[in-house]
């Protein structure tokens, strides 16, 4: 008698939270079969930087030469969005610029036009989440573009604090970062900190994720919340059950290489104890409880550096690409 084929944790994971593969690189998605998919400009920079991205970069720069090189890159995005929808069968997210941070309505624009270059190749606007930073300019921008029926992906989340503002302003979903956290709970510890004390459920960054997912279910807010930013499985599979995570494409090939079982660590039927207060924040009291959390400020202001840089690496090679270079 044969023995039952034994699942391995990305399949047994897939039972518990919808998988997403976090990647610019759409040609290793399909091996995985995640759901949905997340992308950013620094992920496409990267991916662009492969020789088997050239052509397509090429085609977009090509077909847009005239324009901008900002409109080019949300060209850019879109092409990528629209080549990842061919592999999943869910939803992709397409990242405002980050130099719009702070700009409710240059975001609300940029959401509207990431959106028209979509329509202008037939994608249901179902299936298009629109990234936008975890600001507060980021989530009022978020809550006009819900109030137009835009669905939106809150980006750089660190704290309870933005999720409160981002469940207040009935944004689909949140992408609560918990790498970030981790690295920088690490780095702030130096020396004295205990890498298998703080593993697993006392991971701070897997910690930060269900305390949110536990507000968000203990007062029926319809958020969606999905873990990202994971630097090992065992981040992972402390969030099993999350409503969605999404997984760089090295840690799904960890978890596909592996048949140890793997336990559900979240349930929204349950409402864990003790029961949170529901809060709802106006905008000083948002600025001041994300001022008094120092990771939070650090780890958001950090993660928009970071993100324009790529913007403009990324506008510089469309630039060389429209004088012909290389």
């Amino acid at each position: 008698m044969f023995g039952a084929t034994k699942l391995n944790q990305l399949d047994q994971l897939k039972r518990f939270t919808t998988v997403v593969a976090d990647t610019g690189d759409f040609q290793q998605i399909a091996q995985f079969a995640p759901q949905d998919a997340t992308t950013n400009p620094s992920l496409v920079l990267k991916a662009v930087q492969s020789t088997a991205y050239w052509p397509l970069l090429e085609r977009v720069v090509a077909a847009h030469a005239q324009d901008s090189s900002a409109d080019i890159v949300d060209r850019l995005l879109v092409t990528f969005g629209v080549e990842i929808l061919k592999l999943v069968p869910g939803r992709v997210s397409t990242e405002v610029d980050a130099r719009l941070s702070f700009d409710i309505k240059g975001s609300i624009a940029r959401a509207h036009r990431i959106l028209g270059f979509y329509d202008d190749v037939g994608v249901d606007r179902s299936r298009i989440l629109i990234k936008v930073a975890s600001t507060w300019e980021g989530i009022q921008a978020a809550r006009h573009l819900a109030e137009d029926g835009v669905k939106t992906n809150l980006t750089l989340l660190f704290s309870l604090t933005q999720a409160m503002a981002c469940a207040d302003a009935k944004v689909q979903l949140i992408s609560p970062f918990v790498g970030r956290i981790y690295d920088w709970y690490k780095k702030s510890s130096g020396s004295a900190w205990n890498e298998a004390e703080s593993a697993g459920a006392n991971d701070p960054g897997v910690k930060s994720v269900v305390q949110i997912y536990r507000y968000y279910k203990q007062h029926g807010i319809s958020t969606e919340v999905m873990g990202a930013s994971f630097r090992n499985t065992g981040q992972i599979l402390a969030l099993a059950g999350c409503d969605l995570m999404t997984i760089s494409p090295n840690l799904l090939a960890d978890l596909a290489a592996s048949e140890t079982p793997v336990q559900p660590a979240l349930d929204a039927r349950i409402a864990p104890q003790p029961r949170m207060e529901r809060l709802r924040l106006d905008e000083p009291a948002f600025r001041l409880a994300l001022n008094q959390d120092a990771m939070a400020t650090e780890k958001l202001a950090e993660g928009i550096r970071q993100f324009v840089v790529d913007a403009i690496a990324l506008e510089h090679l469309i630039d060389e690409r429209k004088a012909g270079g290389r």
